[in-house]
């Protein structure tokens, strides 16, 4: 049941329309997913399983495009995601459609085709920041950040399985920016906030929702926004967004943030027919409107004004150039065409940078404490290099190593970390990546008399098989 100060408050907002929101409350939310454009670009497959052992498609199962974001798709069911091994090698991010809206409107207003930096300064788990990741070109740096130490594990796992080299992940909080005045060309800023648009699908949420609440969201999304405005160059790009309906957290910060620096609103041309509402700040989307959960978006412009340059040190705090002699064995796992250079931390992990970024990750180094820079590529041990899992599941590792072709069987039982025999024509010996339909899963190492799986033990599913138990599932919604 919803809290009766919420139903009052959304009565104002609505007025004779507050029914069919209401009744739209009740529905079951719809289920939607976006495309790896780096692992998929065809698109997805024609059915999704959503049984655990079955792939046929049902008289209605079609799938709809999601219409403010090329690449998504409406889902007629939630399928058991835990059990389609394209999942798990990255092939699409499952998120909420009225999230992915920030493809249209930063397309409207942002130059793709220059090189850009981004700050996603709330950024996990890591739906907002894979979209942005797909969006930007080789040489463009995402930094996707998270405040909480805890949640920046599955940002981290979000966008290594999306495989792209040109980011960083980083925890710090807005202010913690503030030494990269100016820096970034675009900033989006997903706010914590109240969670009322998360009401039909998280009762969490309804249960810790209170008045008092939004108030303190509100002035918690300030100090955000000004730590982000602060962080944005001039004539660069704002994207505020929240997950809930009050005017408070929605309106009233975007006029805030006019008032306090002066930052231009954008309006962006919105299709009559998606059923989104734009109000005098920013963009609503309602559930009883349209096919997604309650949101918010305002985009701003910075002023223009003379843009002082960042000057990146000389060197990284830790990390050290990867000795030549073993630079020329790493060469051999990374497609040809790549230009990397390795680095290694105190722990003797090797990273892989794109080397036209270089610079600007040694201007995040001397700022910012807690990072992650690159491709975790593996380790040496003596001569001999161990290959991380996320060189197995990053863009830039070599297409052209020889592989195990899996079935969808044996693929979930790689992924369960079970024994099962090779199929015939994998290679006799050596580091193979394990494959589904053509997506690396992982690393296996072939020996003479067995295979070890070096799956990471956290990333195994712990899911039974033949049916719907499920004792963990990581959240990929945001």
């Amino acid at each position: 049941m919803l809290p009766t100060p919420f139903t009052t408050q959304m009565e104002a907002l609505l007025g004779d329309t507050f029914p069919a929101f209401a009744a739209a409350m009740l529905e079951p939310p719809p289920v939607s997913v976006r495309v790896n454009p780096f692992k998929l670009p065809a698109g997805l497959p024609a059915y999704f399983p959503g049984e655990a052992n079955s792939q046929v498609p049902t008289a209605n199962n079609q799938n709809s495009p999601v219409p403010w974001c090329p690449g998504a798709l409406y889902l007629p069911e939630r399928p058991v995601f835990t059990l389609d091994p394209l999942f798990h090698a990255g092939a699409y991010y499952v998120q909420e459609a009225s999230s992915m809206f920030l493809h249209e409107a930063l397309s409207q207003t942002v130059d793709f085709s220059c090189p850009l930096r981004v700050l996603d300064l709330c950024a996990a788990p890591g739906g907002k920041s894979t979209l942005l990741a797909s969006m930007l070109g080789p040489d463009s740096l995402l930094v996707a950040n998270e405040l909480v130490r805890q949640r920046t594990a599955v940002l981290r796992e979000n966008l290594e399985k999306w495989g792209v080299p040109n980011a960083a992940v980083t925890s710090a909080g807005a202010a913690d920016f503030a030494p990269l005045e100016g820096w970034f060309d675009v900033v989006v800023a997903d706010a914590p906030c109240s969670g009322e648009g998360l009401f039909r699908k998280d009762p969490e949420a309804v249960r810790e929702w209170s008045s008092a609440q939004v108030i303190v969201c509100a002035a918690r999304q300030r100090e955000v926004l000004a730590g982000a405005t602060a962080a944005l160059r001039p004539g660069g790009v704002l994207a505020y967004s929240t997950c809930t309906f009050n005017r408070k957290e929605n309106e009233e910060n975007a006029a805030w943030l006019v008032s306090a620096f002066g930052l231009e609103p954008l309006r962006l041309s919105v299709p009559a027919e998606w059923g989104i509402v734009e109000t005098g700040g920013g963009y609503r989307f309602f559930p009883h409107r349209l096919r997604g959960e309650g949101f918010f978006m305002a985009l701003f412009r910075k002023p223009e004004a003379p843009i002082r340059n960042k000057n990146a040190p000389s060197a990284f705090r830790s990390l050290q150039p990867l000795a030549k002699k073993l630079v020329a064995e790493l060469r051999t796992w990374l497609r040809e065409e790549t230009e990397i250079r390795f680095f290694q931390t105190p722990t003797g992990d090797v990273l892989a940078l794109p080397g036209v970024l270089e610079e600007q990750y040694r201007v995040l180094d001397g700022v910012l404490k807690h990072k992650w820079f690159g491709t975790h590529v593996g380790q040496f041990k003596g001569l001999d290099f161990v290959p991380d899992h996320a060189l197995a599941l990053s863009n830039v590792v070599s297409p052209d190593m020889p592989g195990a072709e899996l079935s969808r069987e044996q693929a979930l039982l790689f992924l369960k970390k079970e024994n099962f025999e090779l199929p015939a024509g994998s290679p006799a010996k050596g580091w193979v990546p394990a494959r589904y339909q053509g997506l690396n899963l992982g690393w296996m190492k072939v020996l003479p008399n067995r295979w070890n799986n070096y799956l990471p033990q956290e990333r195994r599913i712990r899911m039974a098989l033949g049916g719907y138990w499920l004792l963990a599932i990581g959240c990929w919604l945001c």
